[in-house]
């Protein structure tokens, strides 16, 4: 039996990651080749690059410091199901992405940083909204370990994309919001 059939997570993770080390190296091979593809706004390939922006990265260096705390805020989000991270990753990569497009200065917006801020704040944002201890628990521990990100949220350097981290948390915060909103009103109607 394979070691990974069974856990669906850990194959979810691994796939991630190989996407993202497989892309770039495609990028670094084709001297950033890729690098157009991201989210230019108010244009319309730039509205294409939504999608694609968060696997490209500009250097080895800018991928490795996206994949660490990608991975553990993932496998956080992944304790409860691989439908429930996969939603919460689909919407923070559109609504952010988007608002980037929208709003974002005239650049090239790439890499995995506006969805590692979406985790961030969505896995904050459960800990208040959600109150199950096992959520406040992971929201304090994301404070905890990961609470210098916040300076992420100001635009200290011209070449990091603090479009896509302000609106990523955002976009977090929200989903975490409309999912409780969803889980109370679920909850309701099955009581009736």
């Amino acid at each position: 039996m394979n070691f990974f059939q069974g856990y669906p997570r850990i194959r979810l993770l691994i796939f991630l990651v190989a996407i993202f080390i497989i892309v770039q190296l495609i990028n670094s091979l084709t001297a950033g080749g890729l690098t157009p593809f991201g989210v230019v706004p108010r244009t319309m390939t730039g509205l294409l690059g939504i999608f694609f922006a968060p696997f490209i990265h500009g250097s080895w260096g800018h991928l490795f410091s996206n994949l660490p705390p990608f991975i553990i805020l993932s496998a956080l989000l992944l304790h409860r199901t691989v439908k429930a991270y996969l939603l919460a990753s689909l919407f923070i990569i559109s609504v952010g992405g988007l608002a980037v497009w929208l709003l974002g200065r005239n650049a090239i917006h790439i890499g995995a940083s506006g969805w590692v801020f979406g985790l961030w704040g969505l896995l904050i944002a459960q800990g208040f909204l959600r109150r199950k201890w096992v959520d406040i628990a992971i929201a304090l521990f994301v404070l905890f370990y990961f609470g210098t990100m916040a300076s992420g949220l100001l635009p200290i350097n011209l070449y990091i994309s603090t479009e896509s981290h302000i609106a990523g948390a955002l976009a977090g915060i929200t989903y975490a919001w409309l999912a409780n909103r969803y889980d109370k009103k679920t909850r309701l109607s099955s009581l009736k």
